[in-house]
């Protein structure tokens, strides 16, 4: 598992769509929102948890059909269906991939640019807590997605569809969380229900991945 995920991240960084586009996008949205709802400090204040969740969700969503698109197209993916190492391993293993090449950078960038939308001092350290708790969940479901499109042609879109729907939930208490963190209040319930959603993500959706896997290669 160790070697698949070290070749894992040499693939997303060479290839591109991993480090740089995310964060790129990120900071673009977040730079143009400002811009388009004006410079009120106070509207920028109570919108910037959702925004900056929002923008995160939309930043993982760039590289997901690399997760699995390189492996079908250079003939890898058979090899390690058929490898000891089972397909639940392999799909945990890519969605560890994607997070720490896309998730834990947007996660380390959020705070640096909490600024640019006015964010409250106070809201920092929820923000950042949010985001490592919650954006697993989104590399996770993301490459649920993947394995039910792959070696579809163009078949991004529709990636983009499917997954959107299932990070709702994680984006509704996320952004919750760092809002109420924000006003003082106690951001617990938010929290837990957030963590409960991706550990529940991490027990089933390996399975449900390898058995799209399972399908797509018939």
């Amino acid at each position: 598992m160790i070697a698949l995920l070290k070749r894992d991240l040499a693939l997303a960084v060479r290839a591109g769509g991993g480090f740089g586009l995310g964060l790129a996008f990120f900071l673009i949205v977040i730079v143009l929102v400002p811009f388009g709802v004006g410079p009120q400090a106070e509207l920028l204040t109570r919108i910037a948890p959702g925004i900056l969740w929002v923008a995160a969700l939309l930043a993982a969503l760039l590289s997901l059909d690399r997760i699995f698109a390189l492996d079908h197209e250079d003939g890898s993916l058979p090899l390690l269906a058929t490898s000891p190492l089972p397909l639940e391993a392999v799909a945990l293993v890519k969605g560890v991939a994607h997070w720490i090449t896309t998730g834990l950078p947007l996660t380390l960038a959020a705070p640096a640019l909490g600024f640019l939308l006015n964010l409250q001092p106070s809201a920092y350290g929820f923000l950042l807590i949010t985001l490592l708790v919650g954006t697993p969940a989104l590399s996770m479901i993301g490459t649920f997605g993947a394995a039910l499109t792959v070696g579809l042609r163009r078949g991004g879109l529709l990636l983009s569809l499917l997954v959107l729907p299932l990070y709702i939930p994680t984006l509704i208490f996320g952004a919750e969380a760092v809002r109420r963190g924000a006003d003082g209040f106690s951001a617990t319930n938010a929290l837990v229900l957030q963590g409960g959603i991706t550990l529940g993500v991490f027990a089933f959706l390996p399975f449900a991945t390898a058995a799209a896997l399972r399908v797509n290669l018939r």
